[in-house]
């Protein structure tokens, strides 16, 4: 009779628990499904709320930028100097990537005029190559010219105002317009577009912008004394101020020991160059 129960029983409550679980599964998934919905519906009357119209100018301009984000106009990558343009805390001409074409494009899109400026590339202010120079030591540090200006000496060549030779100007350029030859970073003109980025990594300051027009260049950044640069490189300047006597038209100066022109001046005549007994003034420079 008890097995006869058991049975009979068993089975029942089978059924019943199979009843609960399912409808417990059913009820569970509907409300997965309704917390979902309403999620979904939430973040999608959110998105229409609270969504930040892009300026439509700032897209075209961000089109029309090279894209390089190599931060040479001072913004935080192509992106950030579309906003400000479309935003008018740029100018239209702000990228020096950029070509004439694209600065125009620009200034449609803008509804501005743009005023092209002179073209900027960047100089090594060095010529101490390996043949007229000499290391202090050995250097067998970070292969990083930041790293090894805090080295004793302010690095291990006995000129301590040139090039290191560690290549952190070449890293960070992104057109591939400067590379290290003969112990010295050299910078291809063709292929310098002007941004900049390799200035801020020369802990020496050694590399400036100058115009692209420029064709007389000196090749030095010794502040020392005539005697002291002889015995530290057989290329630096002097400062002879025979160059000064030999320019005709004001265009170069001798300050603190160096030789300086003054491009809005020089007309590349080359006569300082020809009277230079260390010839670090010279021609065409940038190559």
């Amino acid at each position: 009779m008890l097995n006869m129960m058991q049975d009979s029983f068993l089975p029942d409550m089978l059924r019943v628990a199979a009843a609960f679980s399912f409808q417990g599964v059913m009820v569970a998934t509907a409300i997965v499904a309704g917390v979902g919905l309403f999620i979904g519906l939430f973040l999608g009357f959110a998105a229409k709320t609270f969504a930040v119209q892009q300026d439509e100018r700032e897209v075209k301009v961000r089109e029309l930028l090279p894209g390089a984000n190599c931060g040479g106009c001072g913004y935080p990558g192509c992106d950030g100097l579309a906003a400000a343009i479309a935003k008018g805390e740029a100018p239209a001409n702000a990228c020096p990537v950029a070509n004439k074409e694209a600065h125009a494009q620009i200034a449609e899109v803008m509804g501005t005029s743009v005023e092209e400026s002179e073209k900027m590339v960047a100089f090594v202010k060095c010529v101490g190559t390996c043949d007229k120079t000499e290391v202090k030591y050995e250097y067998y540090g970070v292969q990083d010219c930041n790293k090894a200006a805090v080295a004793p000496g302010k690095g291990n060549k006995k000129c301590s105002y040139g090039c290191m030779g560690y290549g952190s100007c070449v890293r960070v350029c992104a057109f591939d317009a400067i590379h290290i030859v003969d112990g010295i970073a050299v910078v291809d003109k063709e292929k310098c577009t002007g941004c900049s980025s390799c200035t801020a990594q020369c802990p020496n300051k050694l590399i400036e912008m100058v115009p692209d027009r420029a064709k007389t260049l000196v090749g030095c950044s010794s502040l020392d004394k005539g005697k002291d640069v002889k015995a530290a490189c057989s290329a630096g300047c002097i400062g002879c101020k025979l160059c000064v006597k030999a320019c005709e038209f004001d265009a170069i100066h001798v300050d603190n020991n160096l030789a300086y022109i003054d491009y809005s001046k020089c007309t590349n005549c080359g006569k300082c160059v020809a009277v230079c007994p260390v010839k670090v003034i010279q021609v065409k420079a940038i190559s």
